[in-house]
């Protein structure tokens, strides 16, 4: 058995196939097939099941797996126990991020980009995804780190979280919209968007989450009309006519650059929070640590626990949610 053989079996059950498996391990996909066909031979019995579209671990595989992923990260960590002494930080790290986050707070690329400067041997990647799938993620390994919007007041079990983003959701009509009655108005109850075609985030993302929580406590049963995972999008349909939006809170200037006017939601008040997350026990290695610490000074602290910094890079800063 050679520890190149787990390496590639480990590859394929998370690719969910040998050509994927092939190309991130930068290898042809018959040399990755032949060794793991010949790693089974050794063991007498079949790990993976090739008869559907998508490669899946038999019942073998799956309790060879965790031996797998144990012994590669032993020698993952021989490797980088000897590099700390050295000075020397490189390994692999798995960076999640909330959708819409990435070009509007957190300037995540040019701090990505400052990392790999300090640190060229580390190998560096960078997903998008919802929330709950990226909850997920951290939980099985696949994420080291991620930036995440939050559903409910509470961590997630086995999960620590350092709060980014802590602002008042509020709903964004256009400067039309019969909420606006009268027109000095600022708050309008939840409840008052009973049967109103609502925008949101799609499920799975915790500022919707965050929206059927507060309706669920509103005693109403959301119209969701429209579902973008840009959030921009969110802004522009609003601004049509098209439904009342169910942002964060907005500086009125920047509202009225995108030809909306706000509401903050009252009964309950629901709030947009995104925190920077990771598993309780830490992440495994030492290039996931250094990157959790440039991440703790990097990105911003809300104020009071409530307002983020303010700033022209931020006014979305929680769309993302």
């Amino acid at each position: 058995m050679e520890l190149h053989q787990l390496r590639y079996f480990v590859a394929v059950v998370e690719e969910g196939g040998f050509t994927r498996a092939a190309t991130r391990l930068h290898l042809a996909q018959p040399g990755v097939s032949a060794q793991i066909r010949q790693l089974e031979r050794e063991l007498g019995q079949p790990l993976l099941d090739r008869s559907g579209r998508r490669v899946t671990v038999t019942e073998v595989g799956a309790a060879v797996l965790g031996y797998a992923r144990a012994a590669l990260a032993a020698v993952d960590g021989i490797r980088h126990t000897v590099d700390e002494f050295t000075g020397l930080l490189r390994g692999r790290v798995a960076l999640g991020l909330v959708s819409g986050a990435a070009l509007d707070a957190f300037e995540v690329p040019a701090l990505l980009a400052a990392f790999h400067d300090d640190h060229p041997q580390v190998e560096i990647s960078l997903t998008e995804d919802t929330s709950e799938r990226m909850l997920a993620a951290l939980h099985g390994g696949e994420l080291d780190l991620a930036v995440i919007g939050l559903a409910q007041e509470e961590a997630p079990p086995g999960i620590s979280l350092r709060l980014v983003v802590d602002q008042p959701l509020v709903a964004a009509v256009a400067p039309d919209d019969p909420l606006l009655t009268p027109p000095d108005r600022a708050t309008v109850p939840l409840a008052e968007l009973q049967g109103r075609p609502l925008i949101s985030l799609p499920r799975g993302t915790g500022l919707r989450g965050v929206l059927e929580r507060a309706c669920a406590q509103a005693g109403i049963r959301p119209r969701i009309a429209f579902e973008a995972a840009a959030p921009a999008v969110l802004a522009q349909l609003a601004a049509r006519g098209l439904g009342v939006a169910v942002i964060p809170a907005l500086p009125p200037d920047v509202a009225a650059d995108h030809g909306l006017r706000t509401l903050a939601l009252t009964d309950p008040r629901p709030r947009g929070r995104v925190a920077l997350a990771w598993r309780t026990a830490g992440p495994v290695t030492p290039a996931a640590r250094a990157l959790l610490d440039r991440l703790h000074t990097a990105l911003p602290v809300p104020v009071g626990g409530k307002e983020a910094p303010a700033g022209p890079a931020r006014d979305h800063q929680g769309l993302g949610a």
